[in-house]
């Protein structure tokens, strides 16, 4: 049997699809040794829920080594630094150019045409940093901060991919990142990305699983109603904005004070 199609072909695959995945949501480096290739790229997307361990880790790695030294508002505002850069504000941008876009644009082309202007506008600029410091705010109020980021940070990634899977992209090949590669994920890939981003549920009160389960699946159907009325679909914008929404509800969620009197 050829090694392309036994268990050592199937593992090399699956290995750059990770690689793709990492180096396109990350800062991590491109191994010189490996071709890129686009089909890879997009089914890369099932780890993405993967990639939010990552990123989290990454946080709570930055929290742990600066609470001994600093406040906790300090080492949580330095792990929020710390994520920007590992990622490059890659979902802020997105999230900064949707404000703009739909907070400035009136129908779909003209939408479409705000967001892919590389200027930043005033409602990005003011969406931007109510988001974050939303997100300071929520997370200085969690009970469990490293679980909550690691929380934030998958669960937030599993709501793009729902969107991708459902909406078409509605950008041209010229115009987008990814081109016109197909972006929606298969069933059993949509499984295993949710298997990854359901694993630090089990570590939380089932009341607390049943809410966040709840309020994220409200959240996605409100973004997919959003998006589908206004575009018809989503661009890689859109995705990046659902993911910062996601990760800062999860935060509030977490720390609501309701959970306080249960």
């Amino acid at each position: 049997m050829s090694n392309s199609t036994g268990v050592g072909g199937r593992g090399n695959q699956i290995w750059r699809r990770w690689i793709h995945a990492v180096t396109f949501y990350t800062r991590i480096p491109w191994p010189s040794n490996m071709a890129f290739d686009s089909h890879d790229l997009i089914r890369g997307n099932v780890f993405f829920p993967l990639i939010g361990w990552l990123v989290a880790g990454f946080a709570a790695l930055v929290c742990v080594v600066t609470l001994p030294f600093f406040d906790p508002s300090i080492a949580i505002l330095l792990s929020m630094i710390a994520t920007i850069w590992l990622t490059g504000a890659f979902h802020e941008d997105g999230f900064a150019d949707t404000c703009d876009g739909f907070g400035g644009g009136y129908g779909q082309q003209a939408i479409l045409t705000i967001m892919k202007d590389s200027r930043v506008g005033t409602y990005a600029s003011v969406g931007l940093c109510l988001l974050l410091l939303l997100k300071y705010q929520s997370l200085l109020l969690l009970p469990q901060l490293l679980l909550g980021l690691w929380l934030g940070h998958s669960l937030s990634r599993f709501v793009p991919l729902l969107l991708m899977t459902g909406l078409p992209y509605v950008r041209e090949q010229a115009d987008s990142k990814v081109g016109a590669a197909e972006l929606k994920l298969t069933r059993t890939e949509l499984v295993i990305a949710a298997l990854f981003a359901a694993v630090p549920l089990l570590l939380i009160e089932p009341e607390q699983v049943l809410v966040l389960v709840v309020v994220m699946a409200v959240l996605t159907y409100g973004l997919y109603r959003w998006f589908k009325s206004v575009l018809g679909g989503i661009t890689g914008d859109c995705l990046g904005a659902s993911q910062q929404i996601s990760e800062a509800i999860v935060y509030v969620v977490l720390g609501a004070t309701c959970w306080n009197a249960i």
